[in-house]
Order: structure tokens, then C-alpha cells, then sequence
């Protein structure tokens, strides 16, 4: 029987671990991934934390190395943009050629929102999305005594902010939320995040507009607020979200709904046409109805399943959402569904204050989300909780003499 071929879109963590899902799963076949940027799939945790702060080479960032996919047969074509996609001629139209496929899978990402006021263009006005915004970003702020504002007080931007502090430069974060992260952990969590940052230095602005990056020959000189107010800076750090890179799907008029839309096992509407990773908004049996996720724990671990998807096995998609982050002496896990936990009570064990606690989000009497912070070993135990969807004590959540491991019915 011929080899069949299998075309991957994407230079990211999910395109990795679908290639190497698929080998390790016995998948011969031809596989080919088109990589717009001149590099190997690599994944962006470290582009806001390690290696922007100096900490990890750029090595750092990729989970498979040139040896592996030599190794294991895998094409890797580099440099090359997919500009086009026809699901009946299956086709995938290149600026190097027509690629055709029998099987392919879309891990475009997303891409970074950009503000969209006067100003956008100029000079010191980054985003961060990519290793060479990372270095470019890295490269500025490693000057030191620099005014660096960041718009957004999103995870992206308070990870910045922790980096440009650490290099010894005067930072501002400018947030539309009553605290930083408001919608993503509600406003007491966010809080502490806004106190951790005013403690290291960082002026941190809450319900604040931006009108306007304000320019003098070409570059960045501030930022103008919505209440008229100026704030000079030498550069602006754009933090204010992704959207799903959705064009090649749109323009096979795959069906698209915040993200490219597909069942539990990341088949689109079109037959043999995949989608996962940020791009992708994956039926989730859990919770009755499709979820993007944009974190790393989604890429790996949606890359993986996608590759035993394109082996032949049967798959039903239903990982908890899970993210991290580190900012200054701070590290935190999170795992859950935040739409749960936007109804859901907090319930806290330990300290807020000293910053070494488990927030529990409980809804209806079980546990829909947890976050620990500079508390660990214990995530495991927090995603037994919510996969079983059993009862749970708050009072026993609280306690911290109460052993995790002991807290469910069937525990």
C-alpha cells in the first residue's frame, strides 16, 4: 500500500508533539509540517518567562531538535507560508508550491492583538508572540532605566513587567479591570497579583483607558490615557490578548466560531481535515459544548491526542484546562474551567497575604477550579477533584491540616 501523505500547518508546541504522537504511534506515512517562520516548531512559555528574563537560551524553547525529525523522517519545510487551502482538490497552497495532503492538521495558533489607536506603528511598540519579539523585547529592556509601560494586565503583561523590574527599569501596568487578571481569577486573586507587583516596584493602574501611543520622530514617547492623562514612556508592551490565525480555515470555508470548530477528537467539517492548539475550539464532553484554550498545557497535550487521532485510535478530548506562571518570587498552577468558576464561591487555604495558599472555586457544592500558589505537589490531587465532580467540605478546603488526598467521597 502507498504512503499516504499527512500535512501539518504550524511551527508550534502542538504541531511537535502531533509529529511525534504520530511516529510513536506507529503512523508510516509521509509526514510533511509547514513552518512559516525559519525555525523549528518551538513553544512560547519561555518567550515571556526564562528567556526573556536572561534566565534560558534560546535552546530552551524547542521540544524537538533537527536530529529528531531527520530521525524520524519527518519533512520540515521552514520558511515556507500556506496561503491557501482547497478541501476538494486537497491541496495546500504554499508561496514554495502546491502541497497535496490525504490528512491534515491546522495548528496555526493565534496571534497577538495589536491596539488599534493611534500610535500602533510606532517604533518601541512591541507584542509578544514570537522568538524574535522575545529577543527584540529582551534587547530593550535589558538596557535598564528605561520607562516601559505595558497596555493589558493580562498573564502575558504581568510577565513582562516582572522581567522589565528585574532588569531595574520603571514600569507601568495599565489595566480596564477593577485588578489585574479580573476575568481570568477573579478580583481578590487579582489583587494579589496587583499587590506582588507594587511591591517590586511596578505602578499599577486599574480601570484605565488607553487613547493614544503618543510618537516623536517615529518612536514611542507615552502613552495617552482616555482621562487625558500622559505617561512617558521609552517603550510600550502590548498585552491585550490573541485571536485564533483562522484564515486558512475560513478560506475553505471550514465552519469557524471562535476558533476553527471541531468535535472531541479535532475532526473540522471537513472530512480528513483536523484542527487543535490554540487555533482549534474542541468539543468538551465535560462541560456539554466546544472550548478554545490558548495555554501551553493545551498545546502539548491536544498536539499528543491529535497524533493518536491520526494514527487510526479512538480519542475523546477531555483535558482540564491547566496554565502557570512565574513572576518574581511567585510561582502558581492553575487548573479548571474559568466559566465555572466565575459562579462559583473561593474558598481559601492559607494565606493571601504572604502569598502561599490554594484558591478552590466551588459551584454547587463541587469543585470546578483551584489555583495553589507557591504551594506544590498538589495539582494531581486538585484534578481528581474536579475530574470526579464529587462532593467537596469547603471547610475541608480550607484547613490545611485536612490532607488533600483524604477530601472527595471516594477518596
Amino acid at each position: 500500500m502507498a504512503r499516504e501523505r499527512v500535512v501539518v500547518v504550524g511551527g508550534g508546541l502542538t504541531a511537535a508533539r502531533a509529529v511525534e504522537s504520530m511516529r510513536e504511534h506507529g503512523v508510516d506515512d509521509e509526514i510533511v509540517v509547514v513552518v512559516e517562520e525559519h525555525r523549528w516548531p518551538y513553544e512560547r512559555p519561555p518567550l515571556s518567562k526564562g528567556y526573556l528574563a536572561g534566565d534560558e537560551p534560546s535552546s530552551a524553547i524547542y521540544p524537538l531538535d533537527a536530529a529528531w525529525y531527520r530521525e524520524h523522517d519527518v519533512d520540515v519545510r521552514r520558511g515556507v507560508r500556506a496561503t491557501g487551502l482547497d478541501i476538494v482538490a486537497r491541496t495546500l497552497a504554499t508561496d514554495a508550491g502546491e502541497l497535496p495532503w490525504d490528512r491534515l492538521l491546522l495548528a496555526t495558533g493565534a496571534s497577538p492583538r495589536r491596539f488599534d489607536g493611534p500610535g500602533a506603528g510606532l517604533r518601541g511598540v512591541h507584542v509578544l508572540r514570537t522568538l524574535p519579539d522575545s529577543t527584540r523585547l529582551r534587547t530593550a529592556l535589558r538596557e535598564g532605566d528605561r520607562r516601559v509601560v505595558v497596555i493589558g494586565s493580562s498573564w502575558i503583561g504581568l510577565e513582562v513587567a516582572a522581567a522589565a523590574r528585574t532588569y531595574g527599569n520603571e514600569v507601568t501596568v495599565l489595566g480596564r479591570g477593577e485588578a489585574p487578571l479580573v476575568g481570568a481569577v477573579g478580583r481578590e486573586l487579582g489583587g494579589m497579583f496587583a499587590d506582588l507587583h507594587r511591591e517590586h516596584g511596578v505602578d499599577v493602574r486599574t480601570e484605565v483607558a488607553v487613547s493614544a501611543i503618543e510618537g516623536g520622530r517615529g518612536r514611542a514617547v507615552g502613552v495617552l490615557l482616555t482621562t487625558g492623562e500622559a505617561l512617558p514612556a521609552d517603550l510600550v508592551v502590548v498585552g491585550i490578548g490573541a485571536t485564533p490565525n483562522v484564515e486558512l480555515a475560513t478560506s475553505a470555508r471550514l465552519t469557524v466560531d471562535d476558533g476553527i470548530v471541531t468535535d472531541a477528537a479535532f475532526r473540522t467539517s471537513a472530512d480528513g481535515v483536523f484542527a487543535a492548539g490554540d487555533v482549534a475550539s474542541v468539543f468538551n464532553p465535560t462541560l456539554g459544548h466546544r472550548l478554545r484554550v490558548e495555554h501551553w498545557d493545551n498545546a502539548d497535550a491536544s498536539g499528543r491526542a491529535v497524533g493518536r487521532v491520526l494514527a487510526g485510535q479512538d480519542v475523546e478530548y477531555d483535558e482540564i484546562p491547566y496554565f502557570f506562571t512565574d513572576q518574581y518570587d511567585l510561582g502558581m498552577e492553575y487548573s479548571g474551567y474559568g466559566e465555572l468558576a466565575e459562579r462559583a464561591g473561593l474558598v481559601v487555604r492559607g494565606d493571601l497575604a504572604t502569598r502561599e495558599c490554594i484558591a478552590f472555586w466551588v459551584l454547587d457544592g463541587r469543585l470546578v477550579a483551584a489555583m495553589n500558589v507557591n504551594v506544590w505537589d498538589v495539582n494531581d490531587q486538585v484534578q481528581r477533584l474536579i475530574r470526579s465532580g464529587e462532593p467537596v467540605d469547603p471547610a475541608a478546603l480550607a484547613d490545611p491540616d485536612v490532607p488533600l488526598a483524604s477530601i472527595g467521597a471516594s477518596a
